[in-house]
């Protein structure tokens, strides 16, 4: 059972994100040096590819629900 709908921009934001945390974590342990303008184009890409998978999913999701009504679960009726 579903309980949200799933948002592909999100996740691929959030691991681009991450991904930056990682890098500056790897610095901050002395793992390797990182610059500081280094993760400008890993956080642009990554919004930029976040804003492309949402705009697909927008896109899909307009296309298939429109001859369809709402099939998300109602949940238990309670009117009683």
């Amino acid at each position: 059972m579903l309980r949200h709908e799933f948002q592909p921009g999100k996740l691929v934001a959030g691991l681009f994100l991450a991904a930056a945390g990682v890098v500056y974590a790897g610095d901050a342990g002395g793992l390797w040096v990182t610059e500081w303008f280094a993760v400008i184009p890993l956080v642009s890409v990554g919004l930029v590819l976040a804003g492309v998978a949402a705009g697909i999913n927008g896109a899909v999701r307009r296309r298939r629900g429109a001859g369809r009504g709402n099939t998300a679960d109602p949940g238990p009726n309670i009117s009683g």
